[in-house]
Protein backbone atom coordinates (compact mmCIF):
# COMPACT_ATOMS: atom_id res chain seq x y z
CA UNK A 1 0.00 0.00 0.00
CA UNK A 2 1.23 3.64 -0.72
CA UNK A 3 2.33 5.49 2.34
CA UNK A 4 0.01 7.45 3.80
CA UNK A 5 0.54 11.11 3.34
CA UNK A 6 -0.55 13.34 6.21
CA UNK A 7 -1.00 17.11 5.86
CA UNK A 8 -2.61 20.33 7.32
CA UNK A 9 -4.03 23.22 5.63
CA UNK A 10 -3.17 25.43 8.05
CA UNK A 11 0.72 24.66 7.72
CA UNK A 12 0.34 27.07 4.40
CA UNK A 13 -0.52 30.14 6.98
CA UNK A 14 3.59 31.11 7.73
CA UNK A 15 4.58 33.68 4.73
CA UNK A 16 8.30 34.51 5.41
CA UNK A 17 8.38 37.12 3.35
CA UNK A 18 12.07 37.68 3.31
CA UNK A 19 15.44 36.68 4.53
CA UNK A 20 17.85 39.17 6.41
CA UNK A 21 21.05 37.28 5.25
CA UNK A 22 24.79 38.96 6.26
CA UNK A 23 22.43 42.37 6.72
CA UNK A 24 20.74 41.98 3.07
CA UNK A 25 17.13 41.45 2.92
CA UNK A 26 16.43 38.52 0.10
CA UNK A 27 13.75 36.77 -1.05
CA UNK A 28 12.22 33.66 1.17
CA UNK A 29 12.84 30.22 -0.37
CA UNK A 30 10.57 28.10 2.17
CA UNK A 31 7.22 29.45 0.96
CA UNK A 32 3.60 27.97 1.24
CA UNK A 33 3.39 26.53 -2.43
CA UNK A 34 5.68 23.80 -1.43
CA UNK A 35 2.79 22.18 0.25
CA UNK A 36 1.15 22.37 -2.72
CA UNK A 37 3.47 21.12 -5.15
CA UNK A 38 4.10 17.66 -2.97
CA UNK A 39 0.60 17.03 -2.61
CA UNK A 40 0.26 17.35 -6.34
CA UNK A 41 3.43 15.02 -6.43
CA UNK A 42 2.01 12.62 -4.26
CA UNK A 43 -1.83 12.38 -5.81
CA UNK A 44 -1.90 8.53 -5.55
CA UNK A 45 -1.43 7.87 -1.81
CA UNK A 46 -3.80 8.19 0.55
CA UNK A 47 -4.35 11.64 2.11
CA UNK A 48 -4.87 11.78 5.99
CA UNK A 49 -5.67 15.23 7.64
CA UNK A 50 -3.37 16.23 10.55
CA UNK A 51 -5.51 15.59 13.90
CA UNK A 52 -4.95 17.88 16.61
CA UNK A 53 -2.38 17.31 19.52
CA UNK A 54 -1.99 18.33 22.99
CA UNK A 55 1.82 20.28 23.88
CA UNK A 56 2.82 17.60 26.36
CA UNK A 57 5.21 15.76 23.80
CA UNK A 58 6.43 19.25 22.37
CA UNK A 59 6.84 20.83 26.02
CA UNK A 60 9.52 17.84 26.63
CA UNK A 61 10.88 18.14 23.43
CA UNK A 62 11.55 22.31 23.30
CA UNK A 63 11.64 23.88 26.27
CA UNK A 64 8.26 25.29 27.79
CA UNK A 65 9.46 29.12 27.81
CA UNK A 66 10.55 28.78 24.16
CA UNK A 67 7.07 27.51 23.00
CA UNK A 68 5.77 30.46 25.40
CA UNK A 69 8.01 32.59 23.32
CA UNK A 70 7.37 31.55 20.16
CA UNK A 71 3.52 31.20 20.42
CA UNK A 72 3.22 34.99 21.60
CA UNK A 73 6.36 37.04 20.18
CA UNK A 74 4.20 37.91 17.21
CA UNK A 75 1.70 39.37 18.92
CA UNK A 76 3.42 41.25 21.33
CA UNK A 77 5.26 42.70 17.94
CA UNK A 78 1.99 44.03 16.13
CA UNK A 79 1.35 46.11 19.55
CA UNK A 80 4.91 47.79 19.29
CA UNK A 81 5.51 50.51 17.13
CA UNK A 82 7.51 48.82 14.83
CA UNK A 83 4.77 48.59 11.15
CA UNK A 84 4.70 52.20 11.73
CA UNK A 85 8.53 52.93 12.62
CA UNK A 86 10.13 50.79 10.07
CA UNK A 87 7.47 49.02 8.46
CA UNK A 88 8.43 45.78 9.81
CA UNK A 89 5.33 43.54 10.65
CA UNK A 90 7.47 40.22 10.84
CA UNK A 91 9.14 39.70 14.47
CA UNK A 92 13.25 40.05 13.17
CA UNK A 93 16.19 39.54 16.04
CA UNK A 94 18.99 42.18 16.17
CA UNK A 95 20.72 41.00 19.65
CA UNK A 96 21.11 37.96 20.84
CA UNK A 97 22.53 36.94 24.55
CA UNK A 98 24.70 34.24 23.47
CA UNK A 99 27.75 33.31 25.86
CA UNK A 100 29.38 36.22 24.09
CA UNK A 101 27.32 38.97 25.74
CA UNK A 102 26.42 36.96 29.26
CA UNK A 103 29.85 35.69 30.05
CA UNK A 104 28.10 33.58 32.87
CA UNK A 105 26.05 35.96 34.47
CA UNK A 106 22.21 35.59 34.76
CA UNK A 107 20.43 37.80 31.90
CA UNK A 108 17.61 39.45 32.85
CA UNK A 109 14.31 39.63 30.91
CA UNK A 110 14.19 42.23 28.25
CA UNK A 111 11.45 44.98 28.54
CA UNK A 112 11.34 45.56 24.89
CA UNK A 113 9.63 43.32 22.00
CA UNK A 114 12.31 43.99 20.01
CA UNK A 115 14.83 42.83 22.98
CA UNK A 116 12.98 39.52 23.51
CA UNK A 117 12.93 38.83 20.13
CA UNK A 118 16.52 37.40 20.11
CA UNK A 119 16.48 35.49 23.13
CA UNK A 120 15.52 32.32 21.70
CA UNK A 121 16.26 32.35 17.98
CA UNK A 122 19.92 32.50 16.86
CA UNK A 123 19.95 34.22 13.34
CA UNK A 124 18.39 37.31 11.20
CA UNK A 125 17.08 34.60 8.70
CA UNK A 126 13.98 33.24 10.59
CA UNK A 127 11.98 35.39 10.68
CA UNK A 128 8.20 35.15 12.70
CA UNK A 129 5.07 36.67 11.03
CA UNK A 130 1.26 36.35 11.67
CA UNK A 131 0.60 32.44 10.85
CA UNK A 132 3.89 31.03 11.85
CA UNK A 133 3.05 29.72 15.16
CA UNK A 134 -0.18 28.58 13.34
CA UNK A 135 1.95 26.66 10.59
CA UNK A 136 4.58 25.25 12.77
CA UNK A 137 2.38 23.96 15.78
CA UNK A 138 0.25 22.58 12.56
CA UNK A 139 3.40 20.81 11.32
CA UNK A 140 4.24 18.93 14.72
CA UNK A 141 0.71 18.07 14.54
CA UNK A 142 1.43 16.00 11.17
CA UNK A 143 4.25 14.75 12.86
CA UNK A 144 2.39 13.78 15.68
CA UNK A 145 -0.44 12.26 13.50
CA UNK A 146 1.89 10.42 11.14
CA UNK A 147 3.34 8.87 14.32
CA UNK A 148 -0.35 7.97 15.57
CA UNK A 149 -0.74 6.47 11.81
CA UNK A 150 2.09 3.85 12.66
CA UNK A 151 0.89 3.19 16.15
CA UNK A 152 -1.93 1.80 14.37
CA UNK A 153 -0.62 -0.51 12.38
CA UNK A 154 0.48 1.67 9.14
CA UNK A 155 4.36 0.32 7.97
CA UNK A 156 5.29 4.18 7.58
CA UNK A 157 3.53 7.30 7.04
CA UNK A 158 4.64 10.41 5.63
CA UNK A 159 4.18 13.67 7.79
CA UNK A 160 4.07 16.77 4.81
CA UNK A 161 5.24 19.12 7.88
CA UNK A 162 6.01 22.43 6.65
CA UNK A 163 7.72 24.92 7.66
CA UNK A 164 10.85 22.27 8.16
CA UNK A 165 12.07 21.89 11.76
CA UNK A 166 15.82 20.13 11.97
CA UNK A 167 17.29 23.01 12.90
CA UNK A 168 15.30 23.88 15.84
CA UNK A 169 16.75 23.38 19.15
CA UNK A 170 15.43 22.73 22.51
CA UNK A 171 15.99 26.47 23.54
CA UNK A 172 14.91 28.03 20.47
CA UNK A 173 14.80 28.47 16.11
CA UNK A 174 16.80 29.33 13.07
CA UNK A 175 17.63 28.17 9.97
CA UNK A 176 14.21 28.18 8.75
CA UNK A 177 13.06 26.32 11.53
CA UNK A 178 10.48 26.90 14.45
CA UNK A 179 9.53 23.57 16.17
CA UNK A 180 11.09 20.15 15.60
CA UNK A 181 8.79 17.97 14.44
CA UNK A 182 11.46 15.15 13.73
CA UNK A 183 12.47 15.52 17.55
CA UNK A 184 9.00 15.08 18.13
CA UNK A 185 8.15 12.47 16.13
CA UNK A 186 11.02 10.51 17.67
CA UNK A 187 9.87 11.34 21.31
CA UNK A 188 6.21 9.99 20.53
CA UNK A 189 7.64 6.77 19.13
CA UNK A 190 9.83 6.44 22.18
CA UNK A 191 6.49 6.65 24.48
CA UNK A 192 4.86 4.89 21.87
CA UNK A 193 6.90 1.72 23.28
CA UNK A 194 9.92 1.91 20.68
CA UNK A 195 12.83 1.43 22.88
CA UNK A 196 15.58 2.52 20.40
CA UNK A 197 14.44 4.91 17.49
CA UNK A 198 17.14 6.26 14.87
CA UNK A 199 16.42 9.58 12.65
CA UNK A 200 18.30 9.63 9.87
CA UNK A 201 18.65 12.89 7.93
CA UNK A 202 18.69 13.30 4.58
CA UNK A 203 18.36 16.75 4.21
CA UNK A 204 21.31 19.00 2.24
CA UNK A 205 22.58 20.73 5.88
CA UNK A 206 22.85 18.94 9.22
CA UNK A 207 20.19 18.97 11.26
CA UNK A 208 22.04 20.39 14.38
CA UNK A 209 18.93 20.71 16.12
CA UNK A 210 17.88 17.36 16.37
CA UNK A 211 21.45 16.54 17.58
CA UNK A 212 21.40 18.90 20.19
CA UNK A 213 18.05 17.52 21.71
CA UNK A 214 19.19 14.13 21.66
CA UNK A 215 22.94 14.86 22.53
CA UNK A 216 22.60 13.10 25.65
CA UNK A 217 20.59 10.57 24.73
CA UNK A 218 21.37 6.86 23.83
CA UNK A 219 17.19 5.80 23.23
CA UNK A 220 17.15 8.12 19.96
CA UNK A 221 19.87 7.88 17.39
CA UNK A 222 20.75 10.20 15.18
CA UNK A 223 23.05 10.35 11.80
CA UNK A 224 23.29 12.73 9.28
CA UNK A 225 24.47 13.24 5.36
CA UNK A 226 25.22 16.76 4.90
CA UNK A 227 27.31 19.03 2.73
CA UNK A 228 30.14 19.74 4.93
CA UNK A 229 29.79 22.43 7.44
CA UNK A 230 34.05 23.10 6.90
CA UNK A 231 33.54 24.17 3.54
CA UNK A 232 31.44 27.16 4.94
CA UNK A 233 27.77 26.28 4.47
CA UNK A 234 24.93 26.22 7.73
CA UNK A 235 25.05 25.55 10.57
CA UNK A 236 28.61 26.16 10.47
CA UNK A 237 29.80 25.34 13.63
CA UNK A 238 27.54 21.79 13.86
CA UNK A 239 27.82 18.57 11.83
CA UNK A 240 31.43 17.45 11.97
CA UNK A 241 32.73 13.97 11.97
CA UNK A 242 33.94 14.45 15.52
CA UNK A 243 30.74 15.16 17.34
CA UNK A 244 29.24 11.88 18.74
CA UNK A 245 27.10 12.81 21.50
CA UNK A 246 27.86 12.96 25.10
CA UNK A 247 27.37 11.40 28.29
CA UNK A 248 24.78 8.09 28.14
CA UNK A 249 24.59 9.46 24.32
CA UNK A 250 28.15 8.62 23.42
CA UNK A 251 28.40 6.91 20.24
CA UNK A 252 24.92 7.86 18.87
CA UNK A 253 25.40 10.63 16.83
CA UNK A 254 27.34 9.83 13.60
CA UNK A 255 27.76 12.66 10.80
CA UNK A 256 28.86 12.08 7.57
CA UNK A 257 30.18 15.28 6.07
CA UNK A 258 29.81 15.15 2.35
CA UNK A 259 32.24 17.75 -0.03
CA UNK A 260 30.37 19.89 -2.72
CA UNK A 261 29.16 18.77 -5.99
CA UNK A 262 28.79 15.34 -4.57
CA UNK A 263 26.65 13.57 -5.83
CA UNK A 264 24.61 10.09 -6.39
CA UNK A 265 27.79 7.99 -6.03
CA UNK A 266 29.36 9.42 -2.43
CA UNK A 267 25.42 10.61 -1.23
CA UNK A 268 24.00 7.11 -1.41
CA UNK A 269 27.50 5.71 0.44
CA UNK A 270 26.62 7.59 3.09
CA UNK A 271 22.94 6.68 2.95
CA UNK A 272 24.51 3.27 3.10
CA UNK A 273 26.34 4.34 6.08
CA UNK A 274 23.22 5.32 7.85
CA UNK A 275 21.28 2.31 7.07
CA UNK A 276 23.36 0.02 8.69
CA UNK A 277 23.87 2.25 12.00
CA UNK A 278 19.95 2.52 12.02
CA UNK A 279 19.80 -1.21 11.92
CA UNK A 280 18.71 -2.06 15.04
CA UNK A 281 16.90 0.37 16.35
CA UNK A 282 13.03 -0.41 16.93
CA UNK A 283 11.74 2.27 14.27
CA UNK A 284 12.78 4.95 11.83
CA UNK A 285 12.41 8.71 11.95
CA UNK A 286 13.58 10.01 8.64
CA UNK A 287 14.41 13.55 8.16
CA UNK A 288 13.25 13.84 4.63
CA UNK A 289 15.00 17.34 2.95
CA UNK A 290 15.14 17.42 -0.41
CA UNK A 291 17.48 20.34 -1.33
CA UNK A 292 20.31 18.17 -2.09
CA UNK A 293 19.01 18.03 -5.13
CA UNK A 294 21.28 19.10 -8.13
CA UNK A 295 18.56 21.86 -8.92
CA UNK A 296 17.83 22.95 -5.58
CA UNK A 297 19.31 26.81 -5.04
CA UNK A 298 20.22 25.99 -1.26
CA UNK A 299 23.03 23.42 -1.55
CA UNK A 300 26.07 22.61 -3.47
CA UNK A 301 24.94 18.75 -3.57
CA UNK A 302 24.24 16.76 -7.49
CA UNK A 303 21.51 14.00 -5.92
CA UNK A 304 19.07 13.06 -9.14
CA UNK A 305 15.45 11.81 -8.42
CA UNK A 306 16.68 8.00 -8.69
CA UNK A 307 19.18 9.01 -5.84
CA UNK A 308 16.05 9.67 -3.37
CA UNK A 309 14.57 6.69 -4.67
CA UNK A 310 17.54 4.28 -4.16
CA UNK A 311 18.07 6.08 -0.66
CA UNK A 312 14.41 5.08 0.23
CA UNK A 313 15.06 1.68 -0.89
CA UNK A 314 17.63 1.05 1.61
CA UNK A 315 15.94 2.54 4.36
CA UNK A 316 12.46 1.01 3.58
CA UNK A 317 14.63 -2.28 3.80
CA UNK A 318 15.05 -2.11 7.34
CA UNK A 319 11.52 -2.78 7.65
CA UNK A 320 11.40 -0.64 10.64
CA UNK A 321 8.19 1.58 11.55
CA UNK A 322 8.72 4.50 10.07
CA UNK A 323 7.66 8.30 10.13
CA UNK A 324 9.10 10.25 7.26
CA UNK A 325 9.29 13.93 8.05
CA UNK A 326 9.61 16.97 5.15
CA UNK A 327 12.60 18.95 5.90
CA UNK A 328 13.81 21.13 3.09
CA UNK A 329 13.72 21.42 -0.36
CA UNK A 330 13.23 24.40 -2.01
CA UNK A 331 13.23 24.20 -6.20
CA UNK A 332 9.25 24.06 -6.58
CA UNK A 333 9.27 22.19 -10.03
CA UNK A 334 11.00 19.51 -8.95
CA UNK A 335 10.33 19.31 -5.02
CA UNK A 336 7.38 17.36 -5.50
CA UNK A 337 8.39 14.35 -7.50
CA UNK A 338 11.41 14.31 -5.74
CA UNK A 339 9.23 13.25 -2.56
CA UNK A 340 7.50 11.17 -4.51
CA UNK A 341 10.32 9.01 -5.71
CA UNK A 342 11.92 8.85 -2.30
CA UNK A 343 8.25 7.54 -0.81
CA UNK A 344 8.01 5.11 -4.06
CA UNK A 345 11.43 3.98 -3.41
CA UNK A 346 10.93 3.35 0.66
CA UNK A 347 7.44 1.36 -0.07
CA UNK A 348 9.47 -1.25 -2.60
CA UNK A 349 12.34 -1.35 0.05
CA UNK A 350 10.07 -2.17 2.28
CA UNK A 351 8.22 -5.13 0.37
CA UNK A 352 11.63 -6.48 -0.65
Amino acid sequence: MPIPVVWSPETRRHEPMREVWVGVPTEGTELPERVDRILAATAGHERVEATAHDDEVLRRVHAPAFVDHLSTIHAAWMQGPYVELVGQDRVVPYVFPTPAMTQGMPPTRAAATHGRAGQFGYDTMTLVGAGTWEAARAAVDCALSAVDLVGAGAAAAYALCRPPGHHATRDGYGGSCYLNNAAVAAEALRDAGHATVAVVDLDAHHGNGTQAIFWERADVRYGSLHVDPGAGWFPHFFGHAHETGAGPGEGATRNLPLAEGAGDGPWLEAVRGLTAYAAGADALVVSLGVDAAAEDPESPLQVTADGYAAAGRLLGSLGLPAVVVQEGGYHLDTIGGLVAAYLDGHEQGRAG
